[in-house]
């Protein structure tokens, strides 16, 4: 099981109840941020996420809202320490940031730009700005034995650890394959739009994720709007989510006029019922 916590999830313009983009993912050991917008450090305090365990920040895209509140963070975890831990960034668009020894800038790009333990994380360029992304968590399958039969068929101690090595192994009764005696578990995918239309490059990321995480800044009434300024509608949201034959749809980036979420959300779950609306602080375990 790993989390996904979302601290930030207004569009835009920060309100009372939601801050600016933002969302942690700890996986295992592994602590990465996707977008830091305005005042990130503090939602990583008052939900307890640990901002000094950070190892990674994704950027989406070069768009202020999604991105100043990194600067802060840098400037925390630099006075909070003599040696931070080390800190990877990876942003479409290189920015100078001197005085900060312990982090290592890299550039955003379509495919594979992170690959962690059991883990990788990919880009694919999404229609918002030039420099947009959105990101795919995609956990490595796992090999899980057939404990009942693989004990049947002689394996038994350090042939466990021989076959996965050698691919198969002799024992009292007979040779026996890897294949004789595991199965393969998919591993699990989250998937993150960043701002965007709706976009041919995320349905084919989202294919059967666990997790589709999209922006949705408005109602379908105002879908010119949207497309003007290269956003998408909570129905086109849920409509990427229907044809990515996703799981569960998060929709979040909702524009500031919205204090009622409830119409956004009755247009999404009209077409894709397993939608619900991020709030900050809320979490999904997967």
């Amino acid at each position: 099981m790993f989390r996904v916590t979302f601290l930030g999830t207004s569009g835009s313009i920060p309100t009372v109840e939601r801050g600016m983009p933002a969302m942690a993912i700890k996986y295992e050991s592994e602590l990465m941020l996707w977008d830091c917008g305005e005042g990130t450090q503090r939602q990583l305090m008052r939900y307890k996420v640990g901002y000094g365990s950070v190892d990674h920040i994704f950027i989406s895209h070069p768009h202020l809202d999604h991105y100043l509140g990194m600067f802060g963070l840098l400037e925390t975890l630099k006075l909070s320490s003599p040696s931070p831990r080390h800190l990877n960034i990876f942003m479409p668009k290189a920015l100078e940031l001197d005085g900060y020894p312990f982090i290592s800038l890299n550039k955003m790009r379509s495919g594979e730009i992170y690959r962690g333990r059991g883990f990788s994380v990919n880009a694919v360029q999404v229609k918002h700005c030039r420099g947009s992304y959105g990101l795919v968590f995609q956990e490595e399958d796992k090999i899980k034995f057939h404990e009942e039969k693989a004990h049947s068929l002689g394996l038994k101690g350090t042939l466990f650890k021989e076959i996965q090595k050698k691919g198969k192994v002799k024992t009292p009764k007979g040779e026996v394959t890897l294949g004789d005696v595991t199965w393969t578990k998919p591993g699990r995918k989250v998937v993150y739009s960043g701002d965007c239309l709706p976009d041919d490059n995320i349905i084919e990321a989202a294919r059967g994720a666990d997790l589709l995480i999209h922006e949705a800044t408005f109602e379908d009434s105002m879908k010119q709007e949207a497309i003007e300024r290269s956003h998408s509608t909570a129905k086109g949201a849920a409509e990427v989510a229907k044809v990515s034959g996703v799981k569960r749809l998060v929709l979040t980036h909702i524009s500031p006029r919205y204090s009622d979420v409830s119409g956004l959300l009755a247009e999404a779950t009209s077409i894709f019922p397993e939608t619900v609306i991020a709030e900050d602080g809320m979490f999904i375990d997967i």
